[in-house]
């Protein structure tokens, strides 16, 4: 436990010694059961509130604790998967590589025509595109609600595949020789509606991250996807450095209006 007493004499600010000492209370495992409400602070440390909501202000900053207006503060959950940017990446392999069963619901698998992503894929709006539609699991919790189009003339075959527990890139390979080779995403943080949240069992005060692909294979599109993952299970990471760097791009104006 704390002794509730800070160094009034150091030339340290008060909130960044009480900040420092949540840390170290926090990464003993101290919170694991409960955070703290803003009073019980002031009390224990016998500081200001003002000096309290600053070192939570840093804690929140630092993704240590979420802390929402009216709310008590509590210690925030890691994400339990990472995936990485700029790689044509499989969310089946970042599940599985993270040592969480996973598996799918499929909520629709079959041959639509929709004019507008099949313009994304530089076809006509009347041509057949193969819809598959899956709620991913990861463990025993909902993951993402993932969306995928492809030309039906290519993807056909995967009419048949069972996708409760495989990837859909496995399947189109193993069925069709198409492996994609490049793509692009483009990520936001979004708040679902009152169903995707339910169907997620998303937390009321986590976002979601909404990713649109475009993928392809040999300088042809053949896939359209959106995917909603849920924000507090899952993270995006990226590797830089001072030579090479690394780019994030905007979105286009096309892809904010279609989605």
């Amino acid at each position: 436990m704390s002794t509730g007493r800070l160094d009034r004499a150091a030339g340290e600010p008060l909130w960044k010694q009480l900040q420092a000492d949540l840390v170290r209370r926090l990464r003993s495992g101290e919170f694991d059961d409960a955070f703290p409400g803003e009073l019980a602070l002031v009390d224990e440390y016998a500081v200001s509130r003002h000096t309290v909501r600053q070192a939570l202000a840093q804690l929140r900053a630092d993704e240590l604790i979420v802390a929402e207006r009216g709310r008590q503060p509590r210690v925030a959950t890691a994400p339990e998967i990472r995936q990485p940017m700029g790689a044509l990446y499989s969310l089946f392999s970042s599940v599985e590589e993270s040592g969480l069963a996973q598996r799918s619901v499929v909520r629709a698998l079959d041959v639509r025509a929709d004019g507008v992503v099949a313009a994304r894929l530089d076809l006509e709006e009347s041509i057949p595109l193969l819809y598959l539609e899956r709620l991913r699991y990861a463990g025993d919790e909902p993951l993402a609600l993932d969306r995928v189009w492809l030309p039906a003339t290519l993807a056909e075959p995967l009419l048949n595949a069972d996708f409760t527990h495989t990837s859909l890139y496995n399947e189109l390979a193993r069925r069709t020789g198409i492996n994609l080779d490049h793509g692009r995403e483009d990520i936001r943080a979004v708040n679902p509606g009152p169903a995707e949240r339910a169907l997620l069992h998303c937390p009321d005060d986590a976002a979601v991250f909404s990713i649109i692909r475009q993928g392809s294979a040999q300088n042809r599109p053949v896939e359209w996807r959106h995917t909603l993952v849920r924000g507090d299970r899952f993270a995006l990471s990226a590797e830089f450095s001072a030579h090479a760097g690394y780019r994030l791009m905007p979105a286009t104006t096309a892809l904010t209006q279609a989605w």
